[in-house]
């Protein structure tokens, strides 16, 4: 089957751009994102804090499959316009990755389709090719499926 999100990463570069179209309106995309809710459902985590503002932060706590802990997320945002963009930073606190920025555009396509474009930026091109490693690509276009599933029964 093929993915419905799209990864986009160029050698040589310390960046990835994802991008992936939704049969929702661009109102319940970025509602997925700033629900605390809606984020729980769709990305399998616990939020702890989501301040969705301008110099807000957020941190969400995820557990392994048998719920242990396994990690939290955490970061700063840094610009927040309302159906349009995110811009924040983002950290896995207690493993060896560094901080990433990280630029969402919600944009509207059709009157019930938007798109989102997810522009990530690593310290290195290294990180970059180790993030990649990970069952990364999967992860986030499983991600995107639920998160479809779950906004489309809020219609």
């Amino acid at each position: 089957m093929e993915r419905k999100t799209k990864v986009n990463a160029e050698d040589g570069k310390q960046e990835l751009v994802i991008t992936r179209e939704f049969d929702l309106p661009v109102e319940l995309l970025f509602k997925a994102y700033v629900t605390p809710e809606i984020v729980e459902q769709w990305m399998g985590t616990k939020v702890l804090k989501l301040e969705n503002k301008k110099h807000g932060s957020y941190q969400f706590e995820t557990s392994g499959p048998k719920g242990n802990f396994a990690f939290v997320m955490s970061g700063v945002i840094h610009d927040f316009v309302t159906n349009q963009k995110i811009t924040r930073t983002f950290e896995m606190e207690n493993t060896p990755f560094a901080p990433q920025l990280e630029f969402l555009e919600f944009e509207t396509l059709t009157e019930g389709g938007s798109r989102l474009t997810m522009h990530i930026v690593y310290k290195s091109v290294a990180l970059r090719d180790q993030i990649l490693q990970l069952p990364f690509v999967q992860g986030i276009n499983m991600a995107h499926n639920r998160l479809q599933d779950i906004v489309n029964k809020l219609k």
